[in-house]
């Protein structure tokens, strides 16, 4: 019996420990895709813009070394079975030189060693066993066979690209190529929170698009951007005037906290409206504390204002704004879990990342699947309680027609047809106007193209909205050009009506006077 009884204490004691070794790690518990990861890091300079300004602006010393803007990439891929998975203490590691790729790897682990000495705090011990866990990818693994949807990660403010990397992460495993690069400001580590200070990031995500299109197995006819906090806002700003993207994630997105930087005001950001992001949207997000003020909901007026596009709101009750963060999951203190514990914050950290990943399956694969779970109740889906609430607002509206729709309709209707489609498509609230240069340069390339019946009605369309004598004489060239003789003869007539003295007009129909094209009626 006392035997027995010795051993039940030390089974109880072994649960306990265990218990409490869950309580202050952070566990990400999704289980993988079919597919194992293979992560690369990348370091490359975008030598199109500076960096570094001729003095380093921390110390005012003259600046040293590589002044183009470094993009250090991590690109997470579906790879071939097998190798050794890193931990992500691993990836700490590769955060340390960000912006600085002369620091060799024992400055980079030294950095490493003293944030977790500094953020470890009373959890040090349950930090470290956190950061030797192992993840999922396995570096420069060989890539599988394929081409995969993209995903571009925009991490916070100033926040590094291993910001989430167990999302990351499950996405390759799931079938896709992911790549983040840290949030940098324009010529310093930080950014600013200001209109500016979105402009980097924005651009950096653009720049990511093109350097995935070098990728063999990255598919960029499929790709969406995903964000935290201020990348969530970033991406916002890409979408707005890059129609490469075709879906975005919003994990907390700072459009929440920040709608005036995009709101068309004075100190918002140039050419983003709501009605330029016509993509479809998740936002993922906290509930909104009882005393943040209206402007903070989780559905601001930029997002009301996305008409054109299907959005999906879904709200997790455990999570507060840094709990979209799996970096934070794990340095995080544990009296910053007052009303929910670290587990419960991880399982809902989960929930977003399956709606993350749902999501796209839908809008980049045309998943069936996906779409019914966003579709679904969460309780359908599997949540317990409260713990997901979702609001599903389909677009009320197709995008107001644009230059692109304009010249698709009249490669379909065809291109004397130019006249009647522009003014139909500004009385349906077009988003452009062919003003008179746009006309003269898209009639000319048309012409050097040899593509002359159709460089004629856009003259022709010029000169029905700015009429002038030099727009009569271009149209005149081109029907002459396409066999309407009499046509130009007509017009030519015209012009000398206009002005009696064109040379041009009168040299053609003296050559052609003896014609019974140019004879008069």
């Amino acid at each position: 019996m006392p035997r027995l009884f010795t051993l039940m204490l030390m089974l109880l004691f072994l649960c306990s420990a265990m218990a409490a070794r869950a309580a202050d790690s952070f566990t990400f518990s999704n289980p993988p895709g079919p597919h194992a990861v293979g992560v690369k890091v990348v370091q490359q300079y975008d030598r199109s813009r500076l960096y570094k300004t001729a003095i380093d602006l921390y110390t005012g010393e003259p600046a040293q070394g590589e002044r183009a803007r470094p993009i250090q990439v991590l690109v997470w891929y579906p790879a071939a079975q097998g190798g050794k998975r890193l931990s992500f203490r691993d990836y700490l590691d590769t955060s340390m030189g960000e912006d600085d790729f002369t620091r060799s790897a024992a400055e980079r682990r030294r950095f490493a060693d003293r944030l977790i000495e500094e953020g470890g705090g009373a959890r040090r011990a349950a930090l470290l066993r956190d950061l030797a866990r192992p993840m999922l990818a396995v570096r420069d693994a060989r890539a599988k066979q394929g081409r995969f949807p993209v995903v571009v990660y925009a991490p916070g403010f100033s926040a590094s690209a291993i910001e989430n990397a167990d999302l990351c992460e499950y996405l390759a495993s799931h079938g896709y190529v992911v790549l983040a690069s840290p949030s940098l400001g324009e010529h310093r580590r930080e950014t600013t929170l200001t209109a500016e200070g979105l402009e980097p990031q924005a651009r950096d995500i653009s720049w990511l698009i093109g350097f995935a299109d070098t990728l063999a197995h990255a598919d960029t006819g499929r790709l969406a951007v995903a964000g935290f906090s201020w990348g969530g806002l970033a991406n916002m700003v890409a979408a707005a005037r890059d129609p490469r993207i075709k879906a975005l994630v919003s994990l907390e997105g700072s459009v929440r906290y920040f709608p005036e930087l995009v709101d068309g005001g004075k100190d918002a950001v140039r050419n983003v409206s709501p009605a330029r992001v016509a993509v479809p949207l998740l936002y993922v997000g906290a509930r909104p504390e009882p005393d943040e003020a209206p402007s903070k909901d989780p559905a601001p007026s930029f997002i009301d204002g996305m008409r054109y596009a299907d959005v999906v709101l879904v709200t997790l009750e455990p999570m507060r704004h840094v709990d979209f963060s799996s970096l934070n999951g794990r340095f995080a203190a544990d009296s910053d879990f007052v009303s929910h514990t670290r587990d419960e914050v991880a399982t809902a950290y989960g929930w977003a990342a399956r709606y993350t990943l749902r999501f796209l399956d839908a809008q980049l694969k045309g998943d069936a699947a996906g779409r019914a779970f966003i579709d679904n109740t969460p309780a359908a889906n599997g949540a317990a309680g409260n713990l997901v609430t979702v609001d599903i607002r389909r677009k009320t509206q197709d995008p107001a027609p644009g230059w692109e729709s304009f010249v698709a309709r009249l490669r379909a209707q065809g291109f004397e047809h130019a006249i009647p489609v522009y003014t139909q498509l500004q009385a349906q609230g077009a988003s452009f106007k062919v003003e008179r240069n746009d006309f003269i340069g898209w009639a000319t390339a048309l012409k050097q193209r040899g593509r002359f019946a159709q460089a004629r009605e856009i003259f022709r369309l010029g000169d029905h909205l700015y009429p002038s004598l030099w727009a009569k004489l271009d149209l005149a060239e081109m029907q002459v050009k396409t066999g309407e003789v009499q046509a130009a003869a007509q017009t030519y007539r015209t012009i000398i009506a206009l002005e009696p003295d064109n040379d041009t007009a009168r040299a053609w129909l003296r050559r052609h006077e003896s014609d019974d094209a140019t004879s008069p009626p």
